[in-house]
């Protein structure tokens, strides 16, 4: 496939741009600092500011799908999701949060009182990101991930749920940046959870 990754230098994005690349899909990297983005065979880098919605229309014309890896708070959801659309893309995978996930008291993940006050605010644009696509005519995915979202390997070993945080036998709650690319891109070549949000852990 020909698939835009908005947000393409990240600590998501870029293992994401990884995944991609190693099976074979033809990756249009769009990032506010293209230098940031690995020069690798079958990426084009393109620099593009994720809120100039009519550079993002241009750019995402002819892909197969879009794969957005910017931070909620960086990005309004509806300019991405307003270029997805006038693009004329269908297929949108978004790098969610953990924040909007249910914890075992039946409250979200960023309501319970040991979530960091400094994180609160992107887990609430993220939760306003995942109501919008809810409204949205789009074929999405909002791929969640668990409560520490760390660099590691990239094993093929993970879980998968739906809306509950997932917690290991330990009480961990982890996923690495690497197992996480490639549950997504998974999800991008074998479609399990189309209009939904899943989530990814060990």
């Amino acid at each position: 496939m020909k698939v835009a990754l908005i947000g393409a230098s990240g600590n998501a994005g870029s293992r994401i741009l990884q995944e991609l690349v190693s099976r074979g899909h033809e990756v249009l990297a769009l990032a506010r600092h293209p230098g940031n983005v690995s020069a690798l065979t079958g990426v084009t880098v393109q620099a593009v500011d994720a809120n100039d919605i009519a550079a993002l229309i241009r750019a995402l014309r002819g892909c197969d799908a879009v794969i957005s890896a910017v931070k909620f708070t960086l990005a309004p959801p509806q300019h991405l999701i307003e270029a997805v659309r006038g693009a004329g893309v269908k297929r949108y995978l978004v790098v969610g949060g953990a924040g909007s996930l249910q914890v075992a008291t039946g409250q979200l993940e960023m309501d319970s009182p040991k979530f960091p006050p400094h994180v609160r605010p992107e887990a609430q644009a993220g939760a306003a990101f995942l109501e919008m696509l809810r409204q949205s005519d789009l074929d999405w995915t909002f791929l969640s991930p668990s409560r520490f979202f760390i660099p590691g390997e990239r094993t093929g070993k993970f879980r998968l749920g739906r809306d509950q945080l997932l917690v290991s036998a330990d009480g961990k709650s982890s996923i690495s940046f690497e197992d996480y690319a490639m549950a997504l891109v998974d999800e991008l070549e074998r479609p399990q959870h189309l209009k939904a949000r899943f989530t990814v852990g060990y």
